[in-house]
């Protein structure tokens, strides 16, 4: 298989920039990531980086500096971020798969803009050596697809203690998480579920919006201390991740330690969720991707991630499945989430919804 790798990640002999012009002079990499490696060893060949929010530090994918890919199948519209390259490259057929980094909704956001497939795994599971920054409590290698079936063959590639589940043979017990998308986006799901898993039942996470809040705060604290010093050098930083760095430098230590306790019960809350059922079902976003313009307002696109972002601070496996919504057949999907360690069971769960929800058939192929 092809695949193409995000410029946060090393290949040995190649500047890792991060979409940065303060790192795009930086010394090559010295080895392969740990997942470059995997992938190497599963004998796929890679076609080359893809281009990325600034310091993976933003949800629209748009970079001055290097360019903003352009999203195929809605070139209007943003194609999210920050793995903005590796959704679009897997979009446009320009690979079979493509690598990529999910911190706060970063591979699930822009798959669901470019309608493809995306796994944010459990948190841990495939090594981030090699991978900036170096440091994470919150950020995950995943894997862009076009099918649920390549989904699954790309997550054996990039991960070689992950064995296949066998294909179901029953329905899966799914729940689904209250929440209030669009109106428009929110009736698309409950139609998908009425035609694919009508007995699905509600859940209630209490703690899913302070999730979204305590994800923003980590992720702030965690990128000022990788990048903060940036700012200090006089280094060329996007206006956009100026700001946010400059803001993430005055989150305090009371702050961090208010998030780290809503990490700690949201997870035991989301865990108990998956007691009884095999998977937990959202909207992937709460509404339909901004245009390129409509995203110069930042109100626009906060909201993206707030289905996907407490994810990543419980540290469940999740993956987004693509659809259209309305009569303009604008991006929109379904998120699913497991237990954790159970990626290979949710990728089989992902591989039964994509056969059996009559709306994600709608969805054109733009390979």
């Amino acid at each position: 298989m092809t695949v193409a790798v995000k410029d946060s990640i090393d290949i040995a002999g190649q500047v890792t920039a991060c979409g940065s012009a303060a790192l795009r002079d930086a010394p090559p990499a010295e080895a392969h990531a740990a997942v470059v490696e995997a992938v190497l060893a599963a004998g796929c060949r890679i076609i080359g980086k893809t281009g990325m929010h600034e310091l993976a530090y933003g949800m629209t994918g748009v970079n001055p500096t290097f360019g903003t890919p352009v999203n195929p199948a809605w070139p209007d519209r943003i194609p999210g971020g920050s793995s903005s390259g590796s959704a679009v490259a897997v979009a446009a057929g320009l690979c079979d798969f493509a690598i990529g980094s999910d911190t706060g909704g970063s591979v699930r956001q822009p798959a669901i803009c470019c309608g493809v497939y995306g796994i944010k795994p459990t948190f841990g599971r495939i090594s981030r050596a090699g991978c900036h920054p170096a440091e994470s409590s919150l950020d995950c290698v995943g894997v862009f697809a076009r099918s649920a079936e390549t989904l699954n063959r790309a997550m054996a590639a990039v991960d070689p203690g992950f064995c296949r589940h066998a294909p179901l043979s029953r329905a899966p017990r799914l729940a689904r998480i209250k929440c209030d998308p669009d109106p428009a986006l929110g009736e698309a799901l409950r139609i998908a579920m009425q035609e694919g898993a009508p007995h699905a039942g509600y859940v209630t996470l209490a703690q899913f919006d302070a999730a979204f809040d305590a994800g923003m705060v980590l992720i702030g604290a965690e990128t000022a201390r990788a990048y903060g010093h940036l700012l200090d050098s006089g280094a060329q930083i996007g206006a956009d991740v100026r700001a946010r760095l400059e803001k993430a430098l005055g989150i305090t230590l009371e702050e961090v330690a208010r998030a780290e306790a809503v990490r700690a019960s949201f997870t035991a809350e989301v865990d108990a969720a998956l007691e009884t059922v095999d998977a937990l079902v959202t909207p992937a976003l709460p509404h339909v991707p901004p245009t390129l313009t409509e995203a110069e307002d930042p109100a626009a696109v906060l909201p993206l991630t707030r289905f996907l972002r407490p994810f990543n601070l419980s540290g469940h496996p999740a993956i987004v499945l693509p659809m259209k919504t309305g009569p303009r057949s604008l991006p929109a999907g379904l998120q699913i989430i497991g237990r954790k360690g159970d990626d290979a069971h949710l990728c089989a769960i992902a591989e039964w919804i994509a056969a059996s929800f009559t709306t994600l058939h709608q969805k054109e192929d733009i390979a």
